[in-house]
């Protein structure tokens, strides 16, 4: 719960404590600085007031000339404050399971071992300054916002605990630090070879489809169920992430329906044919990452054996880079095919900001689709 004047409030064995550090003297007489806690009450049915309230009794009755702040090893407040908060507390319902994911994956990797035994208050500035430059010849720069956005929410959060004044993580990344690789997409060109590799399959294409033409992130395709798709439409409803419980999309711009386009409509209907129940709750695709990894890869990149065909595919000649490559692909060609509609590429994407929009998806535009638009520039010149 935090801290209250210069204890800590903090919940255990169902029951809500409160901790503080006082001067004592020791046997010889010396004085030194002990932690001690006292309980509160019970947890169940009692309000933040009330234990606020009963924290606020408890520190009048110290001494305040012999409280020292309390302060804590960053270690401990990522593990017993920050990440249950991120699991369960944020906005009431905790933040989605990919975050979280990413989130100890960051802290795993690069600020655990940073972190060591330092403590809340004894953590500067110019220590994380000191730690992004050793890692900018290192890691790309993406990696290193990654890093300082956890670290600078994790002490957000202390200081509204009060258990830190400032942030010392509200610095720059080094000038010179490496530049991330970008993002890879699929061309139009790639994405129809990477469906005639599937001819087999035809739920692998619709997969696929829904990825390249349609602008659906892997979640989304899982997400999928018979009862979301209309003559016309398909209803972007929720979530189903390889890790974690369905949900609903990202954010409440991605709940959102899209139109069928021919190239999404041929497969979508050879494997409702195929199904034994296309309709209602029934998962249109049941088992996504399982395809991905035993089906579609193999008949991509042809070095394994596809677990339905039971023999090696040919290589389809196009580089795999993942699923999310057709989204970003999809929004890039439908820009082009627009002439530069935004709009268009915005309601696919399904982005609250257009500038989410071209600075992260749209991807650069074909040698075609320059040529056209400097064809359509030379005729407006010539009026």
């Amino acid at each position: 719960m935090g801290k209250w004047g210069s204890g800590h409030i903090y919940k255990q064995c169902g029951a809500w404590h409160l901790q503080f550090y006082q001067n004592e003297k020791n046997g010889a007489g010396k004085l030194v600085k002990v932690r001690r806690s006292k309980k509160l009450c019970e947890a169940k049915g009692v309000t933040q007031k009330h234990v606020n309230s009963l924290a606020a009794t408890e520190m009048g009755k110290i001494d305040s000339r012999t409280c020292t702040i309390e302060d804590i090893p960053i270690t401990q407040f990522w593990e017993h404050h920050y990440l249950p908060y991120c699991e369960k507390e944020w906005k009431g319902t905790g933040m989605r399971a990919s975050t979280v994911r990413g989130f100890k994956q960051v802290w795993k990797q690069h600020l655990a071992s940073h972190f060591g035994t330092k403590t809340l208050q004894e953590y500067t500035a110019d220590m994380a300054r000191r730690f992004l430059s050793s890692l900018k010849t290192k890691q790309g720069k993406n990696t290193l916002k990654h890093i300082r956005a956890l670290a600078s929410a994790m002490f957000s959060e202390a200081i509204e605990r009060n258990l830190r004044a400032d942030n010392p993580w509200h610095v720059k990344l080094p000038k010179d630090c490496k530049e991330s690789k970008p993002t890879e997409h699929y061309t139009m060109e790639e994405a129809e070879n990477l469906i005639t590799a599937l001819v087999d399959h035809v739920d692998a294409q619709l997969v696929l489809a829904l990825s390249c033409f349609l602008g659906l992130g892997p979640a989304e395709i899982a997400g999928l169920q018979w009862g979301d798709v209309d003559a016309d439409w398909i209803h972007i409803r929720r979530n189903k992430p390889s890790h974690g419980k369905v949900g609903p999309p990202k954010t409440k711009e991605r709940m959102a329906a899209l139109p069928i386009i021919d190239q999404v409509r041929v497969p979508l209907e050879l494997w409702r044919g195929k199904c034994d129940k296309p309709n209602g709750h029934n998962w249109v695709i049941a088992d996504l990452p399982n395809m991905t990894d035993r089906v579609i890869k193999p008949h991509v990149i042809g070095l394994k054996e596809c677990d339905r065909c039971e023999k090696t595919p040919k290589a389809s000649g196009v580089e795999w880079k993942g699923l999310y490559a057709g989204r970003r692909g999809a929004i890039t060609a439908v820009i082009e095919a627009t002439g530069g509609n935004y709009a268009v590429a915005q309601a696919l994407a399904r982005h609250k900001s257009m500038t989410t929009t071209l600075d992260i998806y749209k991807k650069q535009i074909t040698k075609q689709g320059l040529w056209a638009g400097m064809q359509a520039f030379q005729k407006s010149l010539g009026k």
